[in-house]
């Protein structure tokens, strides 16, 4: 199942874009990154069978477990892609958050996007860690 981030704005070159990076290439599932503007710009096309995951600071905090279980659920069950949207400073239109699979919230806090991409990057590279039982993640 491929991994697709899907953000607004431009990460460029920044600590930030270094570390999402760094956590990407760690992981063994194919990931792709896409950058829209801040406003405009179109989705790229998802694949037959794609989840969406809207990150939105009102979604359904997950702990790691439970998100690596939500991924191995969608990939079990013949998911294409995991589609990852952030938001640019203004979040996502009502539209986007009404036809998502899911909405996931990192916390009650607003994380700038660049801050958001990194975390979500080790999020991933995490669960899926614990979905081949690497000694990455620790419990209790």
């Amino acid at each position: 199942m491929l991994l697709h981030i899907i953000a607004r704005g431009k990460i460029g070159r920044s600590p930030e874009a270094e570390l999402t990076d760094r956590y990407l290439k760690r992981i063994s599932w194919p990931t792709k990154v896409s950058e829209l503007p801040d406003r405009g710009g179109t989705l790229p096309e998802a694949a037959s069978n794609a989840v969406t995951v809207v990150l939105d600071e009102r979604g359904k905090p997950l702990s790691s477990m439970d998100f690596a279980k939500k991924l191995e659920g969608w990939r079990d069950t013949g998911r294409r892609e995991a589609r990852f949207l952030i938001g640019a400073a203004d979040g996502h239109d009502e539209a986007l958050k009404a036809d998502a699979d899911l909405l996931l919230s990192f916390g009650p806090a607003t994380w700038p996007h660049m801050m958001a991409r990194a975390m979500l990057a080790e999020q991933l590279f995490r669960a899926t860690s614990i979905l081949a039982n690497h000694p990455y993640h620790r419990e209790g």
